[in-house]
């Protein structure tokens, strides 16, 4: 059965103002958003692995959330680490912009501890939610050590953190090595400009990079893409060779699209 790991940071959320009318709340945020929409939107037949540290203090929290979703695949690999989770407090001042301030101590992921747990996987899914996840070596040793897709939200990989856990934009050293590690790179206008003033630019040092397919979310008016020459999705997992899943395949019933 082909597996999709989900890697990420699961983060506890105090959230004011999203809503004006309803009281400020606590949840479940982070990857738990894409583990939850995979979870209702999986193609039939593939199963969600997520690839999640989680503190001590809310371990057993973490463990329920992930206990009421069905399409994990048996013994999830969800480490508990002897730190505080990390939560966020989030100030919504309009629909599409808020502050963000980050506590907690969870470590990222080193490549002795990340490369067996996706050998046997299909594709990877990452998100920066802390920004810590993944060091550029690890990043790197991904790219070469795992033969599926690669797909990620660079997100919070382009914050930075004061003293006081208040996320701040921060320029991303060695922009080009890391989109080399990922097929598929999902950013949004603030993060495209941050890393170059001309997204035809950044598209062509994607490209360039070794980046297939580079996507521009734009909120309310939808998204933009950009696809390497001749890049037509993935062959369905089990077919093909790895360069062949990796590279390109088929049209048709496309593992990820």
């Amino acid at each position: 059965m082909p597996k999709v790991g989900i890697l990420g940071s699961l983060v506890w959320d105090q959230i004011y103002g999203r809503d004006p009318l309803v009281e400020p709340g606590e949840e479940w945020g982070g990857v738990a958003y894409a583990l939850a929409s995979l979870d209702a939107s999986v193609a039939p037949g593939w199963e969600i692995v997520p690839l999640i540290k989680v503190g001590q203090d809310l371990a057993s929290k973490a463990r329920e959330f992930l206990g009421g979703l069905e399409r994990l695949t048996p013994g999830a690999r969800c480490v508990e680490v002897p730190a505080p989770n990390n939560r966020v407090v989030l100030h919504y001042y309009s629909t599409e912009r808020r502050t963000e301030r980050m506590s907690g101590g969870v470590p990222g992921w080193t490549w002795n501890e990340l490369g067996p747990m996706v050998r046997d996987l299909d594709a990877v899914y990452l998100n920066f939610i802390s920004g810590f996840e993944l060091a550029l070596g690890t990043a790197q040793a991904l790219r070469q050590g795992f033969g599926g897709p690669i797909y990620v939200d660079l997100h919070s990989l382009l914050l930075g953190m004061q003293h006081d856990g208040v996320r701040v934009p921060r320029p991303l050293q060695d922009a080009g090595s890391w989109l080399g590690c990922f097929d598929v790179v999902q950013l949004n206008e603030d993060e495209m400009r941050q890393l170059s003033p001309d997204p035809l630019s950044l598209a062509v040092d994607a490209i360039g990079a070794g980046t297939s397919l580079l996507i521009v979310t734009l909120a309310a008016k939808g998204a933009a893409y950009v696809a390497a020459p001749g890049f037509d999705g993935w062959q369905p997992a089990g077919r093909g060779t790895t360069a062949e899943r990796r590279n390109g395949g088929t049209a048709e019933g496309r593992a990820i699209r």
